[in-house]
């Protein structure tokens, strides 16, 4: 049985979909959605990734080992001058630092080359919530007997861990913007038509086209 399709309909259903997009993208002119479609597509497509960020992680991953065999030979010095409470603070904070570090360091290097901001939050609190106050203690008790090597690398440690704060959260702002575009890019289906430019985000028909009236080819009707 032949089944009939009215080029009227289908025109009226063509012209409601390219009406659609044009209002659901905040009523602008056709100049200003394709300059609109263009930045949106830059933002998509550009690396987020912190190089900052990532320089810090790569000398923090040199800088520890020897942070860490400066820290262990200080307190070896002054271990039978401190008392038996401190003792056991120093070498409790020392085993949760570096055991902390490895998998700080891992999430840096992940959430910032992957862009994956789980990890990359993840690293920002262990930064800022452990890494930053056991440092401090190391740094500010005068009770442990700070030694001038230890003082010294401690406060390079310190800078470079303050550094890497603020990277982390200069990135993680960055991606999390970059995620919040796509959501509602994909809200509205823009995602597919930021891949053919000057296409309509609802329909996919080019803007500065009119689609009424429009013609259907003879063997539709057969």
């Amino acid at each position: 049985m032949p089944v009939f399709y009215s080029p009227v309909a289908e025109s009226l259903q063509m012209g409601v979909a390219y009406m659609g997009g044009s209002v659901f993208t905040n009523n602008r002119t056709a100049d200003s959605d394709s300059s609109r479609e263009q930045e949106d597509a830059s933002v998509v497509s550009e690396l987020v990734s912190h190089l900052p960020l990532q320089m810090l992680l790569y000398f923090n991953m040199f800088y520890f080992p020897c942070w860490w065999f400066s820290a262990v030979f200080m307190l070896e010095v002054k271990f039978y001058y401190l008392p038996g409470y401190y003792r056991a603070l120093l070498i409790t904070g020392m085993i949760l630092l570096t055991l902390v570090e490895v998998v700080r360091l891992y999430l840096g290097y992940v959430g910032n080359l992957k862009e994956k901001v789980p990890e990359l939050a993840a690293f920002w609190l262990l930064s800022f919530m452990f890494q930053l106050p056991v440092l401090l203690f190391f740094l500010t008790d005068e009770g442990i007997i700070i030694l001038p090597l230890e003082r010294a690398v401690h406060s390079l440690y310190l800078l470079l861990l303050l550094a890497q704060i603020l990277a982390s959260f200069l990135a993680l702002r960055t991606m999390t913007r970059k995620l919040t575009l796509l959501f509602h890019l994909r809200q509205f289906g823009k995602v597919e038509s930021l891949q053919h430019a000057g296409t309509s985000p609802v329909s996919g028909l080019p803007y500065r086209r009119s689609v009424l009236p429009m013609s259907l080819p003879r063997d539709v009707y057969h």
